[in-house]
């Protein structure tokens, strides 16, 4: 290779991850911090930002929430040497899959126009929310 061919070959860089950890704050309920990383400056506006993690806490909340059903559905497994669960799903799954779609929905909308991907809190543990922020693409044409 010639030098001038060498220089005009450039290590791309790769993807850039951003973890949002959970708050325990108030226990050990699933709450993630609404703290606004420096690292997503210039790449999503902190009121998206802020938007998207509250309504992520806000349907994590709704799943945790103990009501009626919950206890008559806990009550009627027990019964049923836990069958039941063959049968039916349970409101905690089904708030699990409106997690999932809410967090597609963000990425089609908002997130991936911008080359940011929010990975599902489920696939981490509940541990944290994982933004990647891949590098903006560079243009290749040869002028």
């Amino acid at each position: 290779m010639a030098a001038n061919e060498t220089a005009a070959v450039q290590i791309e860089q790769g993807p850039k991850k951003v973890f949002v950890q959970r708050d325990y704050t108030l226990g050990t309920e699933c709450k993630f911090e609404t703290a606004y990383p420096t690292q997503l400056e210039g790449v999503i506006a902190k009121e998206t930002f802020t938007d998207t993690i509250n309504k992520v806490n806000e349907l994590f909340a709704a799943a945790e929430e103990l009501s009626c059903p919950t206890y008559t559905e806990s009550c009627l497994s027990c019964m049923t040497g836990y069958l039941l669960y063959f049968c039916m799903e349970t409101k905690y799954s089904k708030e699990m899959k409106q997690i999932s779609v809410f967090i597609q929905r963000q990425n089609d909308e908002i997130y991936h126009p911008r080359g940011v991907h929010i990975v599902e809190p489920m696939l981490r543990g509940l541990r944290c929310v994982e933004f990647v922020v891949y590098p903006p693409k560079k243009n290749t044409s040869n002028a």
